[in-house]
């Protein structure tokens, strides 16, 4: 039946391979099952968005499963998806603001409506084959810029998360000095951890680095008490870490989540820029993850991937499906490429992939254990950031209308605190230096055109919420 379907002989693979292929992609990118429910709910950060943690957890299991499925089967790559690392941050920390911001009461739920929204348009766009029009709207210097600048704020806020960058009313941060605090020997411990593994290309090193500072984080739990003495109570850790009451349990409801997108509300102009970023990230992930690791496997043939259609509408309804279960974008994981390394080549590793997420939902108490304390799940943040960063080696940063945009939305999106805010300043000000440099032709209408939509935005909208 495998090899009927997939074709296991002719892609030079066999059932052995494509299985181990898979588990392998499945140990690298696992830990999103256990970061994205923290961030959608706000545990990470120590606030509330209104989401629920166990649902978020059922829907990215679902969604995941889902669009790897028919990733599997419709394009027959083996190439792994889920919501994307970026996509969550910018939903927490940029479109639910402005929905509050903007008056609506149900914030998650209108930035759930505009991520369903820009599945919508990016289904429709892959069917019709408008896509390439998207991504070429914005330039390679722009593509990077955007990927190395939620790196930094991704690995920002999970420096942040665990202790070691701290508020300061002098400099705005500083370093926290207290490097023998439980807090920061557990995160540091998970970071050293899936640094040394990741350079000694361990599989799953960053699951791994989770694990590693988990079991250290359950050690000091049990070995400090609060009866022991004042000086050890006072190293107890900080934020609240409680242990699982099991290890398996029945799949978290997803009734807090399910169907709740606020699709009318994400249609209002306030929330309609919003929209368009999620499809350009939406785009952008799913093009570069896709070329990337496709050229890895040698699936390329006269530079255009065969079934590239169906690869981009397994992105699609994943993020509409992700969405509708309550989840943020949905995209192809670069993690693909552990697999593709392991002798992956068919969509049989995808469904490994997806069945591994099906079975991971009746471990929830244990991802619910270790999601609700930051400092186990900020390293996964500053790896993956570290991995963002390495694309500012692709701008070209001797043409000073390339690099001064892309610099503008590099430094502009951790320091703004915001997605956003430092998307906007590098669209609005790349058509602007190009056209007074003389070079707008070089700038496509959509770009200008997005330009204009944010001035608008800035003036009109934001001025007027603050």
């Amino acid at each position: 039946m495998f090899e009927r379907c997939f074709h296991l002989s002719e892609n030079q693979t066999s059932v052995r391979t494509e299985i181990l292929a898979g588990v392998t992609t499945f140990l690298t990118m696992a830990y999103i099952i256990v970061v994205q429910p923290a961030v959608l709910s706000g545990a990470m950060f120590g606030m509330n968005t209104g989401m629920d943690f166990g649902a978020v957890t059922t829907a990215t299991c679902l969604a995941a499963a889902l669009a790897t499925a028919i990733m599997a089967l419709l394009a027959r790559y083996p190439i792994a998806q889920a919501p994307g690392m970026g996509e969550n941050f910018f939903f927490v920390f940029s479109a639910i603001p402005a929905a509050t911001a903007a008056g609506f009461a149900n914030g998650w739920q209108v930035a759930l409506g505009a991520v369903f929204i820009s599945g919508v348009l990016f289904l429709i766009l892959s069917l019709v084959g408008l896509r390439e029009m998207i991504f070429n709207a914005i330039s390679p210097s722009m593509k990077n810029s955007i990927a190395a600048g939620i790196g930094l704020f991704i690995a920002f806020i999970g420096l942040q998360n665990a202790g070691v960058i701290l508020k300061d009313p002098g400099s705005a941060v500083k370093l926290n000095a207290h490097f023998a605090s439980p807090d920061l020997v557990v995160f540091f411990v998970g970071l050293f951890t899936t640094a040394v593994l990741h350079a000694r290309k361990v599989r799953g090193s960053i699951l791994w680095g989770i694990v590693a500072a988990t079991a250290l984080a359950v050690g000091l739990k049990l070995a400090l008490s609060p009866t022991v003495s004042p000086l050890v109570a006072n190293l107890m850790l900080a934020k609240q870490f409680h242990l699982a009451s099991s290890v398996v349990a029945a799949p978290p409801s997803l009734a807090p989540t399910f169907l709740q997108m606020d699709i009318a509300h994400a249609l209002s102009p306030k929330m309609l820029p919003f929209v368009f970023v999620f499809l350009f990230m939406l785009t952008f992930d799913a093009i570069g993850t896709l070329v990337g690791v496709c050229e890895q496997a040698g699936f390329m043939r006269d530079n255009k991937l065969p079934r590239a259609k169906q690869a981009m509408v397994s992105d699609a309804v994943g993020t509409v499906a992700g969405a509708a279960l309550g989840t943020s974008t949905v995209t192809s994981f670069i993690e693909s490429a552990s697999g593709v390394e392991q002798g992956g080549r068919t969509g049989l590793t995808g469904l490994v992939v997806a069945a591994l997420f099906l079975l991971a939902l009746f471990f929830s108490p244990l991802i619910a254990m270790i999601g609700s304390y930051p400092p186990i799940t900020a390293p996964a943040l500053v790896i993956v950031g570290a991995m963002m960063v390495q694309n500012v080696s692709k701008i070209d940063w001797k043409d000073y209308t390339e690099s001064v945009p892309a610099f503008l939305t590099l430094i502009g999106i951790p320091l703004s605190y915001s997605i956003a805010d430092g998307l906007a300043l590098g669209f609005i000000s790349y058509p602007t230096i190009k056209l007074f440099s003389g070079r707008g032709r070089e700038v496509g209408w959509f770009t200008c055109i997005l330009a204009v939509v944010l001035i608008w935005y800035f003036i009109f909208v934001r001025s007027q919420t603050g």
